[in-house]
């Protein structure tokens, strides 16, 4: 049974979430500010509370902004690789982008449908499992980049790169299909998951972060414009 971080800070809402999610198999530890929620997550560290499998976190809270707990998440080790969707009822642009390149797995607006909810919630939880169920080679190597696919270890030069877990998935991908053209609706579908219900600016945030953490070998991930991204030169 996925263990599920639900963080809402409206009452009604957080209850309702709570039944409907209960009665979809899963269970959950719900909050109603950021600051609760941020007290379990180092309780979860210390292991001296369950390890939730994915986190539901409501941007606009009464204490702190929602933004602030997906940042300590990704800056913690043991929680850094924990799936994330944003719930928000902000209809701004720059709030999601920015959830999306600090780290967010994917983001649902508000009025949702909690069916939609639960698609969502369900392909990041299969994604999470991604690098178990791969049936591709283990180890993977392009250029000054390799991946370790059972060490869950990428290197540049040899170098380690802390990257998390959306950003390892996405690079072991373009490592997988080396100077071939994919399409930001196709890395969508394997990297994100089928049934993905999310927007290709996703895979732009994502991509951007990757190569800002790869140095000088950024650019072994090239632009193609209007379609997608390749890893390395027809060329080369």
């Amino acid at each position: 049974m996925p263990h599920l971080l639900l963080l809402e800070d409206d009452l009604d809402i957080r209850q309702g979430l709570e039944q409907h999610l209960k009665r979809e198999g899963f269970s959950l530890s719900a909050f109603g500010t950021g600051k609760e929620a941020l007290r379990h997550l180092t309780q979860t560290s210390t292991g001296h509370a369950p390890r939730p499998d994915a986190a539901l976190l409501d941007l606009t809270l009464p204490d702190i902004d929602g933004l602030d707990v997906l940042r300590a998440i990704r800056n913690d080790p043991s929680l850094r690789n924990l799936p994330v969707m944003l719930v928000t009822a902000r209809n701004e642009e720059i709030d999601r982008v920015l959830g999306l390149e600090l780290g967010a797995d994917d983001y649902v607006s508000k009025p949702y449908s909690a069916r939609e909810l639960v698609a969502r919630l369900r392909a990041i939880l299969r994604r999470a499992a991604f690098l178990d169920q791969t049936e591709k080679p283990n180890q993977l190597a392009f250029g000054a980049l390799s991946v370790d696919l059972d060490m869950h270890v990428a290197r540049v030069d040899g170098h380690p790169l802390d990257l998390t877990r959306r950003e390892f998935e996405l690079l072991a991908y373009f490592l997988q299909n080396p100077r071939r053209v994919l399409s930001r609706e196709r890395i969508l579908q394997q990297v994100w998951g089928l049934e993905y219900l999310g927007e290709s600016r996703t895979i732009d945030a994502h991509v951007r972060r990757v190569r800002a953490k790869l140095g000088d070998a950024a650019n072994l991930i090239e632009t193609v414009v209007g379609v997608g991204y390749r890893l390395g030169s027809v060329e080369g």
